[in-house]
Formats: C-alpha cells, structure tokens, sequence
C-alpha cells in the first residue's frame, strides 16, 4: 500500500493507492466515499475491501475528497464540482499507473458522484454500487432531518428546513450534525440522481444489505436497476447479509459483503 499526497487545483489529496500483487493488474478500481459522517463510519470496510480486491490482482486508488479525512480544506470547503474534479484527478494519476479496466466503486452517495463523473471520462467505466442513494434530494433532506431532530432533543424550537434553504440560497453554509455544508455541496447532491451516463455502456455491480435472509431490493432500487439495464448497462443486483456499518453506532464489518464483491469483479474478468 502506498499513501501519498496528491496535488488538487486547490491543496492537495490524500490518497492510498493498493496495487495488485503478483504481476499485470486484472482492473483498476477507484473508491469514492459516502457522504459526512458515513465515511468515517464506512473507513474499515472500504479498505478491508481494498486490500482484498488487492490481493486478487486489482489496481485499487482511495482518494479523500475536498475537506475531508487528512486532504486540504474543512467540510464547508467542499462543493459537488470540487469533488467531481477531484474524482478526474485522482483518474488521471491511476491512468499513470494502471492501464487495466476501470471500475468506479462507489458507497452510499459515492455512487451518485461515480454516476455523475462517468460522463467526463474519456474511456467507458464498470461501476460497484454498495448501498446506493437513488435520489440525492431525498439523501439531502434525511441529512437536514439530523438538524431538526438534535434541536428537539435541545428542546428548541423548530427552526424549519425553509430556514436552512434561507440560508444556502443566501450563500451560507449550514452545520449539519457537527459538518458545515456550503450551498455548492448542497445544491449538487440534492439535484443528482443515479441515473445511467448516456455515453458509456458497461457493467453495474449493485450489492445491498440486511440483517434479514431472503430479503429483496427496496422498490426504488428495483425501478433505477430498470432504467440502467433499459440504457444498456448489463446490472448484477443483489441483497446480501450484513449490518448497515456506514450507519452502526460502532464500527462494524460486513464480510459477506467483501466476499461477494470479490466474486462478482472476478466474474466478470
């Protein structure tokens, strides 16, 4: 594993870059991470998850984003266009290292920046999707809910989603569950939506997870699946077993989760 610092428009990105072992690389993967405190949360998994697709024989490159773990910037620094930029920066260093196959592997509110991202690649992209966001909008406003909910444990008055609009349409940023988000952030998440690139065709891997057997996709997911297969994406969907750790109060593990991921990217080679 090799950590280094790589140089943005604005500061530079920390990044961990896995390189396959034992010879020429089977496919190139690049993380892109849930959306504030999900990250944190969501740290040992992805890169449990790394190193095991490492060791399979993928090139795998993390990346933290604008503002957040230890690259430049505070959260209220980050805009959906910075982090965009930041996803074409960090495939532009791989593409100095690795010419295999490129997947972008994205978690929760990841996969609505791979989706976004893809249409400013110059090469067609495979994607993982792990517990996807279908709707930004509604992520945005489960976020803001957190505001409404710590100021009723306070005991305070409902301050009102209008009045956290107020304040972005005026150009402030809000704190949201100890994260101050900008309008630029904001606005980007709550207008994207997973929906399939126009310009690229490829493979989707899509894993969701319960602590239920036999459990099924959310309806939701079921009619975005549709709309990618419809576009000409070939889509694996499937429900695996394990505990929401992007949201567990303690750090958690999903191994079947790791397992069959692995699986399905070596299935696919």
């Amino acid at each position: 594993m090799q950590a280094f610092f790589l140089p943005g428009q604005v500061g530079q990105r920390f990044c961990l870059y896995h390189a396959a072992r034992n010879g020429l690389a089977r496919g190139s993967v690049i993380y892109l991470q849930p959306f504030a405190e999900e990250m944190n949360k969501s740290r040992r998994m992805a890169a449990l998850q790394a190193r095991t697709m490492a060791g399979a024989g993928f090139d795998v490159l993390q990346i933290d984003l604008l503002g957040c773990g230890d690259s430049t910037g505070d959260f209220a620094d980050a805009t959906w266009q910075a982090w965009q930029e930041d996803v074409l920066l960090a495939y532009r260093w791989l593409r100095t290292r690795s010419q295999a196959p490129l997947t972008l592997w994205g978690l929760r509110a990841g996969c609505l920046l791979a989706a976004s991202v893809a249409v400013d690649l110059p090469e067609q992209a495979n994607f993982i999707f792990w517990q996807p966001v279908v709707s930004g909008k509604q992520h945005w406003q489960q976020f803001m809910r957190l505001k409404m909910a710590g100021e009723l444990a306070a005991g305070q008055a409902k301050g009102g989603v209008e009045q956290l609009r107020q304040q972005l349409a005026a150009g402030q940023a809000v704190e949201i569950a100890g994260y101050a988000v900008a309008s630029g952030l904001a606005d980007g998440l709550e207008k994207a939506e997973l929906q399939p690139p126009a310009i690229s065709l490829g493979r989707v891997i899509w894993f969701e997870l319960s602590s239920r057997d036999e459990a099924t996709l959310a309806p939701a997911s079921q009619q975005r699946i549709e709309q990618w297969r419809a576009a000409g994406f070939k889509v694996d969907a499937t429900v695996v077993r394990g505990p929401g750790f992007w949201q567990t109060t303690e750090i958690e593990d999903a191994p079947e989760l790791i397992a069959a991921t692995l699986a399905a990217v070596e299935s696919g080679q």
